[in-house]
């Protein structure tokens, strides 16, 4: 029961890491886990969950490296070959080496073998966190694709080289000409192993397909398996698991284009899953690195012969060494040369130097790698300084991830137009590809049962994005929901409820019409409002359907035709008195004034709801609650596509603002529509 409680509760947290996210978008997604994981290892609820090294790597590693080589482009990899074994290989051993000695020099302490397994430890970069920093910044393409390759390969050689410092620390021998050949073995063999089983596994799969067996759900429990067999069968032959996980998702990734063609259902369905077990994967990895920060920063702080100050300073300095060590490397081998490729136009400016040393990102593969020092040497004496090592490991990895969140954004931060004419049409361009989001996610949405009311949403959004791209050429900047216009939407909403109440002091309306009209009128204002009051909408929504669903209230009394016709009529009626009313306050010289935009949106649906003719209204309640269902699925679809884009860096935070307010405006513009049209 604890473990099933501890599993849950770690779930729970990767789902509040992201919601956090959402509000703090400028903080990456592995510090806010890291930190959480850390928040609820110091509070004393008796759950304690221990970082198994072996666990780790076959559970996490190995399905997150497979993946990655499963959507690593073959040709980047290719072209890109020289700087990623340069920095994957020749970097590792290069930090190896320095960065050992001179931790040795710096901290007798740990003698120079535990020394050297620290420096192979912290040398592999984490590709779940540089994807995660990447995401949000401009980083270059094929610096991304360097990085991304980079973290493919060299987690193999840091382990391997810290298995060999490991293995000399604990026996007292060590042989470079052995230690050579081995690494040559179990690089090349797992790589060999990987692609091997990949097309075993490959093969097993097209027998099934002949004989009949196409079942989705039995070919995509093969490819969730198919990772762990690789690490378990290579670790076992004794060559590296990791590359043959990269290896075998490389293979693999040639598989799932012929899948494409032949089971296109089985390539969706691979697609869904893997995105659902990678973001689970990735959240879980940082979390449970957080757990760990207590127990192993306590061990240190608590001990009398320990300096804390000094301690924290040792991390500082091979920190900075890393960085250094990085930048240095790669300025030697990119003078008088290409950094990513001969064909390739690209030098490595300095800024693109400086964008790979930061990009450095260490992560859980290092701290995990700590915890699997042993606890004692050959000898029976314990291992000297373990516990300063994964307090130094630890350090690292929270400074590495600290430097790159608050620093590359800063360097890759694009330099954003103030013409005006220039910003309106780059949101013009934004708003369509926004809808175009929408449209894309109703034409998934579509099945026999609604997809009358799916082209018909759908129409209505083209219509809208044909009414953009018409004014793409315009000099003039498109109007803007702002905060003015927004109260007067408000105070428009107040002048209808007036004369609703005064149509029922006179009795020409019935109540039943009233609290309709009352009703969808606080919907609106609400929507209009803020965000929050939104929330508050959707889940009064909610629980009116799931309590009207088990029957504990009434469902809602549909109106006939004759119901419909008049509150339509109402409404006309009510958009006239605001247009009599505000249509004077209009000031026409001045650019969007916000009465006149107020005044023109009453005068468009009034003039909408004028042309609706009384033979339209033959389409049944299915179609028009299916439209309602419809508008709220493209509306939520359009505010991920902005969240999305705001999170990957494509655009800023003001556009997204005034993305989301455009959004809002639509949103309530639809909801009196599907009230009353």
């Amino acid at each position: 029961m604890e473990v099933f409680v501890a599993v849950l509760l770690l779930l729970v947290l990767i789902g509040v890491s992201n919601v956090i996210y959402r509000f703090v978008p400028f903080v990456p997604v592995p510090l806010i886990q890291i930190v959480l994981g850390a928040i609820i290892a110091v509070i004393p609820i008796g759950i304690h969950i221990p970082l198994e090294p072996e666990l780790f790597f076959i559970l996490f590693i190995a399905p997150l490296l497979y993946n990655d080589g499963k959507h690593t482009p073959r040709e980047e990899l290719w072209r890109l070959r020289a700087p990623i074994l340069l920095l994957s290989v020749g970097l590792v051993f290069a930090t190896v080496l320095v960065v050992g000695y001179t931790i040795n020099w710096m901290i007798p302490s740990i003698p120079l073998a535990a020394a050297f397994a620290l420096a192979a430890i912290l040398s592999p970069t984490d590709a779940v966190a540089v994807g995660s920093l990447a995401g949000r910044i401009h980083l270059p393409k094929s610096l991304m694709r360097l990085l991304e390759g980079e973290a493919l390969m060299n987690d193999a050689s840091g382990l391997v080289a810290f298995r060999f410092a490991i293995a000399a620390m604990v026996t007292g021998v060590f042989s470079l000409q052995k230690a050579t050949v081995s690494f040559l073995i179990i690089a090349v063999g797992g790589l060999v192993v990987g692609a091997l089983l990949a097309f075993i596994i490959i093969g097993i799969r097209q027998l099934l397909r002949r004989v009949g067996l196409e079942d989705e759900t039995m070919h995509m429990l093969l490819q969730i398996l198919t990772p762990f067999l690789l690490y378990l069968i290579a670790e076992e032959i004794g060559v590296s698991g990791i590359l043959s996980a990269v290896a075998g998702g490389i293979v693999h990734a040639v598989e799932s284009e012929r899948l494409e063609r032949d089971m296109p259902k089985l390539k969706s369905v691979s697609t869904n899953t893997w995105s659902v077990i990678l973001f689970i994967l990735n959240g879980l990895v940082f979390v449970i690195l957080g757990f760990q920060i207590p127990e192993v920063t306590e061990v240190i702080f608590k001990d009398p012969d320990f300096n804390n100050y000094l301690m924290l300073g040792y991390a500082v300095v091979i920190f900075v060494m890393l960085l250094v060590l990085r930048f240095v490397w790669t300025l030697l081998f990119t003078r008088g040369g290409r950094w990513f490729g001969k064909n390739n136009k690209e030098a490595a400016s300095f800024k693109v130097l400086i964008l790979t040393t930061i990009s450095g990102v260490r992560g859980a593969v290092t701290l995990a790698g700590a915890f699997s020092i042993p606890l004692s040497l050959a000898s029976g004496e314990l291992f000297p300084q373990r516990d300063l090592i994964i307090f130094l490991a630890a350090c690292v990895i929270l400074l590495s991830l600290l430097t790159a969140s608050i620093l590359l954004p800063l360097i890759a931060k694009k330099r954003v137009s103030a013409d005006e004419t220039e910003k309106a049409q780059i949101e013009r361009e934004w708003q369509i590809q926004v809808m175009q989001a929408a449209v894309r996610h109703l034409q998934q949405e579509s099945n026999e049962e609604n997809e009358i009311a799916v082209e018909s949403v759908i129409a209505e959004y083209r219509r809208m994005i044909q009414q953009l791209s018409a004014t793409e050429n315009s000099p003039r900047p498109l109007p803007r929901l702002r905060h003015e216009e927004v109260e007067l939407r408000r105070a428009a909403l107040n002048i209808e409820r007036a004369f609703i109440s005064n149509k029922l002091e006179q009795g020409t309306i019935t109540q039943r019409h009233a609290d309709f009209y009352f009703k969808m009128l606080d919907q609106v204002d609400l929507i209009l409002a803020n965000r929050f009051h939104l929330w508050v909408m959707i889940f009064k929504k909610l629980w009116v359907r799931l309590k009207t669903s088990f029957r504990l209230i009434p469902s809602e009394i549909s109106f006939s035709e004759q119901d419909v016709a008049a509150l339509r009529g109402l409404k006309i009626q009510c958009g006239q008195a605001v247009i009599h009313q505000m249509g004077p306050l209009c000031t026409p010289d001045l650019k969007d004034d916000p009465t006149e935009c107020v005044v023109a949106y009453y005068n468009q649906v009034v003039d909408r709801l004028k042309k609706i003719q009384l033979a339209s209204t033959h389409k049944d309640r299915t179609f028009d609650e299916s439209r309602k269902e419809l508008h709220w699925i493209a509306v939520q679809a359009e505010r991920e596509e902005v969240q999305n884009l705001y999170e990957q860096g494509t655009i800023d935070r003001t556009l997204a603002a005034e993305l989301r307010r455009l959004i809002r405006d639509r949103e309530a513009s639809l909801y009196e529509q599907d009230e009353l049209g």
